[in-house]
């Protein structure tokens, strides 16, 4: 009797101790606390009181644009629109610098951002109201690692690369819808790829009620419903695109934590890029700190895909008409089909040369591209160039 009772303590210390543990990618790292960045390394102006919903939470809501974040992902790898990645081979090292510009870089950018606005508001372009209009001293995205510098994945991860992860930026193969990205399917760019600056359609609108807190994307027009009200994540065995996220407010700190995530997304402008994995964990941490400001921070940890979590932190600042325009875009338009028909039209062309005795390289998905780079191939590496090197890895071009 003894025995049974100790083996059944035992047993019962030994399902404590594993439950206790943190599973892979969910919980293994503690996110980062808040890092301010809106004030450009000064703290929140004093005698700001953030502004309470009639239900007495803190007040988030508006329609938000990370149009003003006008920095590099990774410090030290350049400016655009939110771009990152590592620097080219033959970049000479950079000298450390810290999260934010020294006085001679700040006027800089804040004389860049004001002659951008003048182009911008006398432009005749698809893209007239997509610029920014307030310059920040912050130097990159990342703010963990100290060093500014986006975590590389693994060469395991990397194994998982496959042509489709630049979707019609790369050379394809294009057979089956499967072939694109998400972003390309109008489906989703996931919840990093949504916040990241990118050329256009960069806006975000929050919504509050009672226990829930509803944030819309303008581009791909996801929204995402995020329960406040203590109840659990669903299902392990059930997977979502944007995954299962649940928030507490921390003070005046919204903090969401979101698991069940697929491995279908990416961590990369608009969602391209090499795809993380399913045990992947977000945890963003939002708040308001002006009546034109919400910092917003997001840490990434997945283990599966990445050396160790990473975490960015931007401010977001009013979306110019405050309104979120249509984004039209549903996997049935006409770019898939027509992308897919191309393929199988040189399909037939290159059997027709073939039966007349040409054998030629197969023609680049692009070819003619004029944002090409001279000279550049594509499946078969002849011809004129294409998307394949006329976009960054991360699936965007700053244009």
């Amino acid at each position: 009797m003894l025995r049974r009772l100790l083996c059944s303590v035992g047993l019962v210390g030994v399902i404590a101790l594993v439950a206790s543990l943190p599973v892979a990618g969910q919980g293994s790292a503690a996110a980062p606390d808040l890092v301010i960045t809106a004030f450009n390394g000064g703290p929140i102006p004093a005698g700001w009181v953030t502004p309470k919903t009639p239900w007495g939470e803190p007040d988030l809501q508006g329609v938000w644009s990370s149009d003003d974040a006008t920095f590099g992902v990774s410090r030290n790898q350049g400016g655009g629109r939110g771009r990152g990645g590592a620097p080219a081979a033959n970049a000479a090292p950079a000298a450390p610098q810290g999260l934010y510009l020294s006085d001679e870089q700040w006027a800089a950018r804040q004389k860049q951002i004001q002659q951008g606005i003048t182009n911008a508001e006398n432009a005749v372009s698809t893209f007239r109201q997509d610029f920014a209009r307030r310059a920040f001293r912050q130097t990159s995205y990342v703010v963990d690692p100290p060093d500014g510098v986006m975590p590389q994945p693994s060469a395991e991860a990397r194994k998982r690369a496959a042509p489709r992860d630049r979707g019609t930026f790369g050379d394809g193969p294009f057979d089956t819808p499967e072939d694109f990205t998400l972003y390309d399917r109008c489906i989703t760019r996931g919840i990093y790829g949504s916040i990241a600056r990118v050329v256009y359609g960069n806006g975000n609108r929050i919504v509050q009620a009672p226990g829930v807190v509803a944030i819309t994307y303008e581009m791909i027009h996801d929204t995402r419903v995020i329960y406040t009200d203590g109840r659990p994540h669903i299902n392990n065995g059930i997977r979502q695109y944007l995954g299962s996220s649940r928030a507490r407010w921390e003070g005046d700190t919204l903090v969401v934590e979101t698991t069940n995530l697929t491995d279908k997304t990416s961590i990369g402008l608009n969602g391209n890029g090499l795809r993380h994995s399913d045990k992947m964990k977000m945890t963003e941490r939002i708040r308001r700190v002006a009546n034109d400001v919400v910092q917003y921070q997001l840490t990434v940890d997945d283990p599966v895909t990445y050396p160790r979590p990473f975490t960015i932190s931007i401010p977001l600042t009013p979306l110019d008409g405050g309104v979120l325009l249509p984004y039209e875009c549903h996997e049935g338009n006409e770019a898939l089909r027509n992308s897919l028909g191309a393929e199988r039209a040189e399909d037939r062309a290159l059997a027709a040369d073939l039966a007349k005795g040409i054998k030629r390289a197969r023609r680049p998905v692009q070819d003619g591209n004029p944002q090409a780079p001279a000279g550049g191939g594509g499946r078969g590496g002849a011809g004129g160039g294409g998307r394949a090197g006329g976009a960054p890895p991360e699936g965007d071009i700053d244009r």
